[in-house]
C-alpha cells in the first residue's frame, strides 16, 4: 500500500502513557499494511497519510520515514484518506504501546489497531445493523466540505477555515480576511479564540470534528495555545 508519512498535525487528544496497554497483536508491518491497503480499497480509498510522532526532518522527500529517523517519543497515529463513498476519512488511535515482540513498534500497532476498526466497520454494512455506511459518520475529517488534516493544509487554507469558523455559516465573508490574518499573528489568535467558541462541543452535541479542524489550523498558523 502506498501512502505519506507526516509528523503528528494535533497532539490535543493524546493520552498519557498509563492510559496506554501493551499490544496483543501478532502481525508484522507488511500484513498489517495489506489490511489496512485491502479496507481503504474498500472504501474507495487514495491519497493515504499516516501521521506519526516524528520530525520533519525523519521524512523523505518520497514521503517515507528515513532510515535514520528518530524513535517516535509516543505511539500514536492518525490514518487519513479520501474516501469515494464517504468522503475525507480520519481515524487516529494511541491506545497501544509495542508488544512483546522483538520487532514490534508502538506506532505500527496502532496502525493494526485503525487497520481492524476498519474491517469491523465495514461488518457492520454486511450484517444490516445500520444504514448504509451510518457507522462512518463519526470519522469525516470535517462536515462542511474543507475536509483535511492539518497535515494537508496550506496556511491560506488554515486561515480559510477559522474565519469560516469564526463568524459562522450565515455570514458574508470578507475577501480580505484571510489576507489579513496571515499578515498578523494578532488578528490569527483572535480568529482561534472566536472559531474555538464557535466549534466548542458543546455546541454540536458533543462532536469533536469541528473543535479538532479549529485547532490544528491553529497549528499550521503557529497560534495555538
Amino acid at each position: 500500500m502506498r501512502y505519506t508519512t507526516r509528523p503528528l498535525s494535533d497532539r490535543t487528544w493524546l493520552r498519557p502513557a498509563a492510559a496506554r496497554k501493551r499490544s496483543q497483536f501478532d502481525s508484522t508491518w507488511s500484513a498489517t499494511l495489506d489490511l489496512l491497503g485491502r479496507e481503504i480499497d474498500h472504501l474507495g480509498g487514495r491519497d493515504v497519510v499516516i501521521e506519526v510522532d516524528v520530525r520533519e526532518q525523519d521524512i523523505r522527500l518520497d514521503g517515507t520515514l528515513r532510515a535514520n529517523a528518530r524513535t517516535p517519543e509516543h505511539p500514536a497515529v492518525v490514518v487519513a484518506f479520501e474516501s469515494r463513498d464517504h468522503g475525507p476519512m480520519l481515524h487516529r488511535c494511541d491506545r497501544f504501546e509495542r508488544s512483546y515482540r522483538r520487532d514490534s513498534v508502538g506506532w505500527q500497532e496502532n496502525v493494526r489497531a485503525i487497520a481492524l476498526t476498519l474491517r469491523a466497520l465495514r461488518a457492520v454494512d454486511r450484517y444490516g445493523a445500520t444504514e448504509t455506511g451510518q457507522q462512518y459518520a463519526g470519522f469525516k475529517a470535517l462536515p462542511a466540505g474543507r475536509a483535511m488534516p492539518a497535515s494537508h493544509m496550506t496556511r491560506e487554507q488554515a486561515a480559510e477555515l477559522l474565519d469560516r469558523v469564526a463568524i459562522g455559516p450565515d455570514a458574508v465573508p470578507d475577501d480580505d480576511a484571510v489576507p489579513r490574518m496571515l499578515a498578523s499573528d494578532a488578528l490569527a489568535k483572535a480568529a482561534h479564540r472566536s472559531a474555538r467558541a464557535m466549534s466548542h462541543p458543546d455546541r454540536h452535541d458533543g462532536d469533536r470534528t469541528l473543535w479538532d479542524q479549529v485547532e490544528q489550523a491553529a497549528q499550521v498558523l503557529g497560534v495555538s495555545r
